[in-house]
C-alpha cells in the first residue's frame, strides 16, 4: 500500500514528464514548495539561451513567493543541480533523479 507522500510525490513525477512532454523538451522537473504548491517546467533553449527544467520550476516557484522548497522531482537530466536546489531550499531536501519514463533512477539529497 503507498502512503500519501509516495502519492504525492508520484504527481510531481508526473508533473515533470507532462512539462517536458509540453514541449518535447528532453528534460522536465516539478517542485513542491512548503505550502504544498507545485511548479513544473521544461529545459527551453533560444539561440544561446538555455534555462535548465529545475531552473525554470524552482523560478516559478520563487516569483509565486515559495518561502522553501520540500520535494524536488528532475526528469530526463543527465545531471540534477544540486547546487542550485540547495541555495533554495537548504540542505535534507529530498530530490528524485528520474529517468525519461519517469522510473527513479536515484534518490537525492540537498
Amino acid at each position: 500500500m503507498s502512503s500519501e507522500s509516495d502519492v504525492e510525490d508520484a504527481k510531481l513525477v508526473v508533473l515533470a514528464k507532462g512539462a517536458a512532454a509540453r514541449i518535447g523538451a528532453s528534460e522536465g522537473a516539478a517542485v513542491r514548495d512548503v505550502m504544498g504548491r507545485s511548479y513544473s517546467g521544461a529545459s527551453v533553449s533560444s539561440g544561446e539561451f538555455h534555462l535548465s527544467a529545475i531552473e525554470l520550476a524552482v523560478a516559478q516557484a520563487l516569483a509565486a513567493g515559495a518561502k522553501g522548497l520540500e520535494l524536488a522531482v528532475v526528469v530526463g537530466a543527465e545531471q540534477v543541480d544540486l547546487e542550485l536546489l540547495r541555495s533554495v531550499a537548504g540542505s535534507g531536501v529530498p530530490v528524485l533523479h528520474c529517468l525519461v519514463s519517469g522510473e527513479i533512477h536515484e534518490r537525492l539529497s540537498t
